[in-house]
């Protein structure tokens, strides 16, 4: 480490700069290609959390009609949804708020709101390949058999409880509560005690380099 390493005859331009703590492999982000993954993850977000509010909505139009041919083209509706979008924009999400996250100073274990945001977002991202989907394709294939919708809350259960927890990762990203992990903490004072390391060497240079001058 530099800390560690002589310093006569560097100068300030000469001095390694120490990695960016939080980085994936120690390398950030640069300013274009954070801001395009920014881009895709708050547009897969929305995407995601608008297809889960038509879900809440098909389910309510399934539940609550009286008409048969109503109810099915809900459900079906609700099956294409599932099938074609729902994971897709659930793994968008997940793979660009992990690349935000470990490749840039917000760090994936630095931050509360970050950490809980990420195990949200895998924890609803496999309820809805292992239960959303699974349960629609059931509804779809007892209405298609002409039988009635027997256990509605099924139905609506999960799209809701998906919603809720879209709301609440969206409050998460504006509101970033909570401040930082042990980890990040230690992870701080390791970075203050790196840059007062660093302030002493430069001192240190700079009274070098006025010896030598005179």
């Amino acid at each position: 480490m530099y800390a560690e390493a002589s310093t006569h005859g560097y100068s300030r331009r000469q001095t390694p700069r120490p990695s960016s703590v939080g980085t994936v492999f120690h390398v950030k982000l640069n300013r274009r290609a954070r801001r395009a993954t920014l881009v895709v993850h708050v547009v897969g977000a929305a995407c995601w959390l608008g297809l889960t509010l038509g879900l809440v909505a098909l389910a309510l139009t399934a539940i609550t009609t009286d008409s048969a041919t109503a109810t099915e083209a809900a459900v079906r509706s609700m099956k294409v949804f599932a099938d074609w979008l729902v994971i897709p924009l659930a793994l968008l999400t997940l793979a660009s708020g992990l690349l935000l996250s470990l490749g840039t100073q917000w760090g994936l274990t630095r931050h509360r709101w970050v950490y809980t945001k990420f195990w949200l977002t895998l924890a609803t991202t496999t309820a809805s390949a292992f239960a959303l989907r699974p349960g629609i394709d059931d509804t779809v294939a007892t209405v298609t058999a002409g039988h009635p919708i027997t256990d509605t809350a099924d139905l609506i259960a999960g799209p809701l409880v998906s919603l809720g927890a879209y709301l609440f990762m969206t409050v998460l990203s504006v509101l970033k509560p909570w401040g930082l992990t042990r980890r990040g903490q230690r992870q701080r004072a390791q970075t203050q005690r790196d840059q007062k390391r660093r302030a002493s060497a430069h001192k240190r240079v700079d009274a070098e380099d006025v010896r030598q001058t005179a």
